[in-house]
């Protein structure tokens, strides 16, 4: 699996509607050129990347450098689809707070309009969300979440999570076609810049294999049996006393989910995060039991590499920014690059044999200026 991870300034405000109505627009007949050009799983591919997805918000004309930028961003592709329907070359679903809890609802109508395996793309959907909020801890709660796929069934996942304690955002890219497994991740491909934050759990570490195991045979012992393991004795969360008290961990909510998960007799670790009410007390939870019971330490490995994110600002010259940087967005050369690529986009449909032309015309254009 590859998943690449971008961390973003918390910024305010947003998006002022005369500019978003040029994002949406201009967003849209980039995403059909290049589907045009190069197919729709090459926009997935792209989505994905956080640096390139980075440069296309620039593009835009957001901040560069702000946590709006994702949300923004994904919200134009949103709106282009809602304007274009089926035209714009990908499907997009979900949203930020809580319409991102509608994703499996749009999923589903699209998949059924358009004879999609909905079943399998709504569990990437939820699968992608509960790894980011429950299995991998590093601080940052999810509030974004944005599922696009295609016909082939093929998709990608571009969420973000906010820590309020540093200021800071983390995004999370995810591509359907690299993943072999949901819930090991080599992070051989995980962008960020330094961070202070400590990861507090990393479930989906290659190296946190026996854990995964271990905490989804937990599940399948008795619970009331589990339970005594954690009731007695000292401390599995090491506070400064030894008894452990609801302040650390609730055994009546953690009694009642390993009932359910007991019933269910999840397989692997998988499954038994896919189980409704699994989240990140339970996850936690288990590994530390699993640490005291079988030995095997729970995995709190760094899930980033560094990021130098010197390159995607670079491509707010196109247009300036919402905040004034490098240059307030100018209206007049927005206006101008919409109408090119629009009528590009018409010359590609008008004469699909002809779309070769009508993109090195573009780009006979772009070099001129």
């Amino acid at each position: 699996m590859r998943r690449r991870i971008a961390h973003l300034p918390l910024h305010g405000g947003q998006a002022p509607a005369w500019l978003f109505q040029r994002m949406h627009r201009l967003a849209g007949s980039i995403t059909q050129l290049i589907i045009s050009d190069r197919g729709p799983a090459k926009m997935l591919d792209r989505l994905a990347d956080p640096f390139w997805f980075q440069a296309f918000g620039c593009v835009l004309g957001f901040d560069w450098h702000s946590s709006g930028l994702t949300t923004v961003t994904c919200g134009a592709l949103k709106e282009a689809y809602r304007r274009m329907g089926p035209d714009l070359g990908i499907h997009v679903a979900g949203g930020k707070g809580g319409t991102s809890r509608k994703t499996p609802d749009q999923i589903a109508r699209a998949a059924d309009k358009h004879s999609l395996q909905g079943d399998r793309l709504i569990y990437a959907s939820r699968m992608s969300a509960k790894v980011d909020s429950a299995a991998v801890q590093d601080g940052y709660q999810i509030y974004s979440h944005h599922f696009f796929y295609n016909d082939d069934n093929e998709w990608c996942v571009v969420q973000q999570g906010m820590n309020d304690a540093n200021g800071y955002a983390r995004r999370y890219h995810w591509l359907g076609s690299t993943i072999d497994d949901f819930v090991c991740e080599p992070h051989n491909a995980v962008a960020s810049p330094p961070t202070d934050t400590l990861l507090l759990l990393n479930m989906v570490a290659r190296s946190a294999d026996q854990s995964r195991k271990a905490s989804a045979e937990l599940t399948r012992i008795a619970p009331d049996r589990l339970l005594r393991e954690i009731t007695t004795g000292e401390s599995l969360f090491m506070p400064a006393h030894h008894p452990v008290k609801s302040a650390d961990i609730n055994p009546q909510r953690l009694h009642k989910i390993l009932r359910v998960t007991h019933e269910r007799q999840p397989a692997d670790f998988e499954g038994l995060l896919g189980v409704t009410g699994v989240g990140p007390k339970t996850v936690r939870s288990l590994a530390l039991i699993a640490e005291l019971i079988y030995g095997i330490p729970a995995c709190k490995e760094d899930i980033t590499r560094r990021w130098s994110p010197a390159d995607p600002p670079t491509f707010s010259y196109a247009h300036g920014g919402k905040d004034g940087h490098p240059f307030p967005v100018d209206r007049k050369t927005y206006d101008d690059s919409i109408a090119l690529l629009e009528s590009a986009v018409r010359r590609a449909k008008c004469d699909p044999a002809g779309k070769d032309q009508a993109l090195f015309r573009l780009s006979s254009w772009l070099s001129r200026e």
